[in-house]
C-alpha cells in the first residue's frame, strides 16, 4: 500500500518534469527564426575575414603588392645530379691508411637532388636568371611556378665566376603559354636602410618570403677558394634555398640576385647587384658563356718587407710578376716588380681581389689602375683583351705544364706551349679538345693529352691518359669547364686536384 506522502513525491516529480520540459520546447521555438538566418551571418563572418581587394585596404601595405606583383614570376628549382664519388671511393689502399671504413660504391644510375631559386625574365621565352651553383653539374632541372605548373629546364649559358646561370623553360609548342616575369631594376642607385624583399625556396619552403633593408653595398666576401666583390649586403633572411631568387626593391624591382649567406653570423646575407647580370644576359644566352678579360699580367701577393720598400703604411696589393708581350699591361707601361694598388675605385688586397674586380668590367670598357713603381706612384688606363680559348691554353700549358688530349683527328699537332707570344699575347698550344665525358665518373672529366717536361704536371707524376675531375672546387667536365678553373686560380702558387687514373681516384696537391 502506497503511502499518501510517497504519492505527493510522485507528483511533485511529474510535474517539475513537465515543466522542464515545456521550458525546453519554449526556448527551442523561440531560437528557430535566428537559427534559419544563421547562415547568411556565417556567410558575411567568412566574407570579412579575408581581406578586401581594395586598394586602400590598410592592410596591403608595400610589401604585398610587390609579393603579388612578383611572386608568381619566381620559381622553385629542383636540381638532380650524378651521385658523386668521393676522393677515397675506389681506393681501398688509402682507406685502410687512414683507417677509414670502405666506403659503398654508389649505385648504377644514382642521383641526389637540391633546391634553389629563380626568378623568370623573359616570360614570352620562358627565361629564368639564377645561380649557377645551384644547378651546377645538374643532369635534370626541373622549375616549379607558384600556381603549381612544373616545366623541364634546360641551361643555356652560365658563369661559375660570376656565380650566374640563364635556364630557359621547355614550353609546350602548342598552347604555348605566357609565363609572368619580372621586372628588373636599378642597382646602381641602391640606398642603405632601403627596404628590400627576398623570395626563394630556403629549405624547400617554396616561395617564402623574408623582408629586410640594404645594409651596405660594394661588400667582398672571400671564401676558401674564392673572392667575391661588389655584393648587395642585407639583412633579409637568405637561407639555403635561397640562392638564386630575386631581391625586389618596395618598387617590385629586381635589384639583386641572392647569392649567398654568411655562416659565421646570422642578418648577413648577399645577392649580385642585378646591373652585373644585365651586363652579361646578352652573351650567356648568345654564347653560353662570358668572355673573360685580362690585362695581359701575372702576379703574388705582397708581403710586409715589400710593403715597406715601395713606402706604404700597410701591407696590400700585388707584385707584378709577369708582363705578356702585345697585351694592355705592356702598351701601358706595366714592367714586372710594379706593385699594383688599386683598379678603378677600388683598393686591391690581394690577386685573388684584383681577379675579382676584373669581373666587374667587359671588353670595350676602360680601366683606370693605380700603381707604384719604387717608392713613384703613377697611372695608367687600358682596356682589357679577352682572353681567348687560343690564349687560355697557350697559359695553361705553361703555367701548370699539360694540355687537354685532341679529340678531333683534324687538330693541328704542336705540343705543349711555354708560353710562345702571339699576336694575343700568348700562343696556343695547337691542342684541340672539347674534353672527354663519359669516362667512367658521374659527370665526365678532362683527359690530359700531353705533359710538359719539368712542368708543374710532369713533377706531380702527370701522365697522358689521366682524367683532371676538379681543380679547385672548379669541376671540369669539359675543356670549357677546364679554362674556366684556370682563369679562376691562374695565379695560384698550389692548388688541389681531383684525378683519375685508371679505376681510382686521386687529390693531389700540385705546387706551381
Amino acid at each position: 500500500m502506497t503511502s499518501p506522502r510517497s504519492s505527493l513525491f510522485r507528483l511533485a516529480l511529474s510535474a517539475g518534469f513537465l515543466a522542464a520540459l515545456w521550458a525546453a520546447l519554449s526556448c527551442a521555438s523561440a531560437l528557430a527564426a535566428p537559427r534559419q538566418a544563421q547562415p547568411k551571418a556565417a556567410a558575411q563572418a567568412d566574407q570579412s575575414s579575408q581581406p578586401p581587394a581594395r586598394e586602400d585596404n590598410p592592410r596591403r601595405t608595400p610589401v604585398v603588392r610587390v609579393v603579388q606583383e612578383s611572386g608568381p614570376a619566381v620559381v622553385s628549382i629542383i636540381s638532380a645530379r650524378p651521385a658523386a664519388q668521393t676522393a677515397f671511393t675506389g681506393n681501398d689502399q688509402l682507406q685502410r691508411f687512414l683507417g677509414l671504413p670502405a666506403s659503398p660504391q654508389p649505385k648504377q644510375n644514382a642521383t641526389t637532388r637540391s633546391l634553389g631559386s629563380g626568378v623568370i625574365i623573359d616570360g614570352r621565352q620562358g627565361y629564368v636568371l639564377t645561380n649557377a651553383h645551384v644547378i651546377s653539374g645538374a643532369a635534370q632541372i626541373t622549375a616549379r611556378l607558384f600556381d603549381g605548373r612544373e616545366f623541364q629546364a634546360s641551361l643555356v649559358g652560365a658563369d661559375p665566376d660570376m656565380d650566374l646561370a640563364v635556364l630557359r623553360l621547355e614550353l609546350p609548342k602548342a598552347n604555348r603559354p605566357t609565363l609572368p616575369q619580372a621586372r628588373m631594376g636599378d642597382s646602381s642607385d641602391l640606398m642603405i636602410g632601403e627596404p628590400v624583399i627576398a623570395i626563394g625556396n630556403p629549405f624547400g619552403l617554396s616561395h617564402t618570403v623574408t623582408t629586410g633593408v640594404v645594409s651596405a653595398v660594394n661588400r667582398s666576401v672571400r671564401t676558401d677558394q674564392v673572392f667575391i666583390s661588389g655584393l648587395i649586403q642585407t639583412d633579409a633572411a637568405i637561407n639555403p634555398g635561397n640562392s638564386g631568387g630575386p631581391l625586389l626593391n618596395i618598387l617590385g624591382q629586381v635589384v639583386g640576385i641572392n647569392a649567398a649567406v654568411f655562416a659565421k653570423g646570422e642578418g648577413l646575407g648577399f645577392a649580385i647587384p642585378i646591373n652585373k647580370a644585365k651586363r652579361v644576359l646578352d652573351e650567356l644566352i648568345a654564347t653560353g658563356r662570358v668572355a673573360h678579360i685580362w690585362l695581359g699580367l701575372l702576379g703574388d701577393n705582397m708581403d710586409q718587407d715589400q710593403a715597406a720598400a715601395f713606402g706604404l703604411t700597410r701591407v696590400g696589393g700585388m707584385i707584378v710578376t709577369e708582363v705578356f708581350p702585345k697585351t694592355p699591361a705592356e702598351a701601358a707601361g706595366i714592367k714586372p716588380g710594379d706593385a699594383l694598388l688599386a683598379i678603378g675605385a677600388h683598393g686591391v688586397q690581394d690577386k685573388s681581389q684584383f681577379l675579382a674586380l676584373l669581373l666587374d668590367y667587359a671588353r670595350g670598357d676602360t680601366i683606370s689602375v693605380k700603381l707604384r713603381r719604387g717608392r713613384e706612384p703613377f697611372e695608367v688606363r687600358l682596356s682589357p683583351q679577352v682572353l681567348d680559348r687560343q690564349a687560355s691554353l697557350g697559359l695553361l700549358g705553361w703555367r701548370w705544364g699539360f694540355a687537354p688530349a685532341r679529340t678531333d683527328a683534324g687538330a693541328p699537332g704542336g705540343g705543349v706551349s711555354s708560353g710562345g707570344v702571339s699576336s694575343g699575347g700568348v700562343s696556343s698550344t695547337g691542342v684541340s679538345s672539347t674534353g672527354v665525358s663519359g669516362v667512367g665518373v658521374p659527370g665526365g672529366g678532362v683527359v690530359v693529352g700531353e705533359v710538359r717536361a719539368g712542368g708543374p704536371a710532369a713533377r706531380l707524376g702527370f701522365k697522358p691518359g689521366d682524367v683532371v675531375l676538379q681543380v679547385g672546387n672548379r669541376r671540369t667536365a669539359t675543356e670549357a669547364d677546364l679554362l674556366g678553373a684556370f682563369y679562376r686560380y691562374q695565379m695560384h702558387t698550389q692548388l688541389i686536384l681531383s684525378v683519375q687514373r685508371g679505376g681510382q681516384i686521386y687529390n693531389v696537391r700540385m705546387k706551381i
